[in-house]
């Protein structure tokens, strides 16, 4: 099966529909115009910088309209894209870079500092800057370089599903960053797992506001967005007042991370924002308290829960609709195009309620990370189904739920505990706002909980208190032990704790 040039369709379907809009700098650009900007950078990545097919080329870059020009001219190039994330120091950057090793580093102006050490460390880096002319740069403008090309299309030849098109680093959370490979497949299997049960259409307006080196970024919702017709908003970096004025003004469709909907709630204009016109909300990434889940269900607004993984495409599960409070903690059920099964160590079929590790399997699902072998088998059973390293279990009715991940359970007392399980009950404390529960050593119990708080603005509550709030609504053997309250909680890009930074700053107070 073939996959043929999507912009280059979309230019000829509706040439004058808005296709991108980059509401940093104002640009708007038709599908026809993207289609001739992705065309240009095609003829530059071949003609001006001599890559060949193959060839990788980096992204550093916030936000912008030109992120998805130079995704589409590498598809049509045969090249492929590498998004960096541009929180990482250069020396982190370097062992991406190392591993990727790109043939071509286009950048914004406002990270050259980033990139002149980038070029001490990794020496004949070849680099392109945005914005910025070609006599007062270092290297190469990138506006300079699409005027100077030929003006013609470039037309991508028909590509198998199984062609990489980009990669995605890992966060690195959880160990060194590793390479995941992004096919054309997953791009389009993402679009039926997640634009059809959303009813994407020509008609929509999305709003992007996660990291385009993420695969939320990329694939929740623009590119289906794109697929489908529709008009993508790129906003450089999340505003919250802005983003709810453009609910109220034209976005139909959205979805963002349990951070982000708790930053909007907590906004001045949010309780007389209009959000009437957003017909569909969707929320991955992390848990979606439920507290907040109720909250928006005043306002008349449903979030759909979901969970994916950059593994993964990374749509996997949507729930519907009808069934959002009825099964509030579930994530839905498989998409169209996903299997999923719920395992024991032995890798056998578990029943309904019983927890285990979610196992996948798929046409959105990743050949694998790139120059990893070794990685890319640990991460697959022998029979092809991609090792989640996530806690699940489902109902009678075939929801499922995401317990936790594997590695942060712990063990008290011999019996099993599951942080995101007490996080969700101090969610339910009127003055916590977020929380994040980690496993300590304990000379007793083997290992107990410590709970790292933030509470509202405005609000405070004692340790004793939340334990006592807790104790009536967790078994004894599941309550932390420790309380910690901490202004916030750090979170990497996609909007997930990042346990392992609480555990440094914060576990030595606690261990005996």
């Amino acid at each position: 099966m073939m996959i043929f040039d999507i912009l280059q369709r979309r230019a000829d379907y509706e040439p004058d529909k808005r296709a991108l809009v980059d509401l940093a700098s104002g640009r708007a650009y038709t599908y026809a115009q993207a289609n001739a900007r992705a065309s240009a950078v095609a003829e530059v990545l071949a003609a001006h910088c001599k890559l060949s097919s193959g060839a990788r080329v980096a992204l550093l870059m916030q936000n912008c309209t030109e992120f998805f020009e130079i995704l589409f001219g590498c598809a049509k190039a045969g090249m492929i894209a590498v998004p960096l994330n541009w929180r990482l120091a250069a020396p982190e950057l370097q062992g991406i870079l190392q591993d990727c090793t790109p043939d071509l580093l286009i950048y914004d102006a406002q990270f050259a500092p980033t990139i002149a050490a980038l070029k001490e460390l990794t020496p004949g880096l070849q680099c392109i800057a945005l914005g910025g002319q070609s006599d007062d740069a270092v290297d190469p403008a990138y506006e300079v370089l699409l005027t100077q090309t030929s003006g013609k299309p470039v037309i991508m030849p028909e590509r198998a599903l199984t062609d990489t098109w980009y990669i995605l680093y890992t966060s690195g959370t959880t160990g060194k960053p590793k390479g995941v490979i992004q096919t054309y497949g997953m791009a389009l299997f993402n679009h039926l797992n997640i634009g059809a049960p959303m009813a994407l259409t020509s008609a929509d307006v999305t709003l992007n506001l996660l990291p385009l080196f993420h695969t939320g970024g990329i694939n929740l919702l623009t590119m289906p967005t794109l697929l489908a017709g529709g008009t993508a908003l790129i906003m450089k970096s999340f505003d919250a007042g802005s983003a709810l004025q453009l609910f109220s003004r034209e976005v139909t469709a959205f979805f963002g991370v349990p951070a982000i909907y708790l930053m909007l709630s907590q906004h001045p204009d949010f309780a007389q924002a209009d959000l009437a016109r957003v017909r569909v909300m969707a929320c991955g990434g992390a848990p979606l308290p439920i507290s907040v889940l109720d909250l928006y269900a005043e306002r008349g607004v449903v979030i759909r829960q979901g969970f994916g993984m950059t593994e993964t495409g990374p749509t996997v599960f949507l729930m519907d609709e009808q069934n959002v409070r009825r099964k509030a903690g579930a994530v839905g059920k498989p998409a169209m195009f996903v299997a999923a099964r719920v395992v024991d160590a032995a890798g056998k079929d578990l029943p309904p309620d019983a927890i285990g590790e979610l196992l996948l399997r798929g046409p959105a699902i990743t050949p694998g990370y790139w120059q990893q072998a070794e990685k890319t088998a640990e991460a697959f059973t022998a029979d092809g189904w991609l090792r989640t390293g996530d806690l699940a279990r489902r109902d009678e009715e075939n929801y499922f739920y995401i317990v936790d991940r594997s590695k942060d359970m712990f063990i008290s007392g011999g019996e099993n505990v599951y942080p995101a399980e007490v996080e969700n009950v101090l969610f339910q404390h009127p003055a916590v706002l977020e929380a994040a529960v980690l496993g300590l050593p304990d000379p007793k119990w083997g290992e107990s909980g410590l709970a790292v708080v933030a509470c509202k603005p405005g609000q405070e509550v004692s340790a004793e208190n939340l334990l006592a709030f807790c104790n009536d609504r967790l078994a004894r053997y599941k309550l932390p032990k420790h309380i910690a309250f901490v202004p916030s909680l750090p979170r990497n890009a996609a909007g997930k704790v990042v346990k392992p930074e609480l555990r440094k700053l914060y576990a030595p107070r606690f261990i005996v």
